[in-house]
């Protein structure tokens, strides 16, 4: 029986710097199996879901993918220079344990495992004394580790 996931479009994800497009993200929705295939037409039954399905979404055959259950931390062959595209789950701040995507993949020498310092960018605030902007210093505020590579985004 074959069984094919469902998924909605999602962000398009863009480097900042160069506005080249890196990748589509794919929500899955949840999955279904063909019961009847005509030339032209198939039948599915839909198997599980996480949320309603709509039209728009699309079908397309699942794929296995192993999924990594152990990871042995290490630095990137190279320096890693980057930056947090979006965090996924609908959520503005990052947490321990959330997921992250960012702008570098195979293309820039990731691997699975490299763990990543994460630094926040200094805010610019308005000194009160002599009335200019004046910049933070950036701050170090957490750690990454890469689970899931592809070509230019991890």
């Amino acid at each position: 029986t074959l069984v094919y996931g469902i998924f909605r479009p999602g962000n398009v994800y863009t480097d900042p710097a160069t506005q080249e497009i890196l990748g589509f993200e794919a929500i899955e929705v949840g999955s279904a199996k063909v019961i009847d295939q005509d030339t032209d037409v198939t039948t599915f039954t839909i198997i599980s879901v996480r949320e309603d399905v709509r039209i728009g979404d699309r079908l397309m055959p699942t794929e296995e993918r192993p999924v990594e259950s152990t990871f042995y931390p290490t630095s990137p062959s190279k320096q890693i220079q980057g930056v947090i595209l979006n965090v996924l789950g609908g959520v503005t701040q990052v947490g321990r344990y959330d997921v992250v995507v960012i702008n570098r993949g195979i293309n820039s020498g990731l691997d699975v495992g490299n763990v990543l310092a994460i630094a926040q960018k200094g805010a610019q605030i308005m000194d009160r004394f002599d009335r200019r902007t004046v910049e933070l210093p950036t701050e170090r505020s957490g750690i990454l580790m890469v689970f899931r590579l592809f070509e230019k985004i991890a």
